[in-house]
């Protein structure tokens, strides 16, 4: 194992330690918890495959939602949506990132991209990702669907014929 994983390791374990601290004292639903481990766990698997994780849940006022993590691999930034489940159910956990959410990513890409200046704006690829963490009592699975949906809408997904 080298330095950087035993790095991504150690972080992982401290952090692990402290947010099942915090979550005994937290009241919020179940579900919502399971989402936040699902991203932590999304987190440190990117780090260990290599991408630069800039921004976690991010968000602005003028948009409801937020972007659940948000990565440069090489020159592209990459949005990721997480999808965590505790069982393998009959449809796979990317099944629930419908038409309306990936419009509501789309928008969210725009807005995150509208934060560099307009010069640099359009060479920056952007990348929507979605990835399925499932945490099974045999341990944590990942299932990573890279170029999931493109970046701008097809006809079909605006309703029109």
């Amino acid at each position: 194992m080298g330095l950087q994983q035993l790095t991504i390791s150690l972080e992982r374990r401290v952090y692990t330690a402290l947010r099942s601290f915090a979550d005994r004292k937290s009241v919020k639903p179940a579900h919502l918890l399971t989402g936040e481990q699902g991203e932590d766990a999304a987190y440190f698997h990117l780090r260990g495959l290599g991408y630069t994780v800039v921004a976690r849940r991010w968000r602005t006022a003028r948009l409801r939602g937020d972007l659940d993590l948000v990565a440069w691999d090489g020159p592209a930034i990459v949005l990721f949506e997480v999808k965590t489940r505790t069982a393998r159910d009959l449809a796979p956990a990317d099944t629930a990132v419908d038409a309306d959410k990936r419009r509501m990513l789309r928008r969210m890409g725009t807005a995150y991209l509208n934060q560099f200046p307009a010069s640099v704006r359009g060479a920056i690829p952007l990348r929507f990702d979605i990835l399925s963490v499932y945490l099974l009592a045999t341990g944590t699975e990942f299932e990573h669907i890279r170029d999931a949906f493109p970046r701008t809408e097809p006809r079909d997904e605006r309703g029109s014929w």
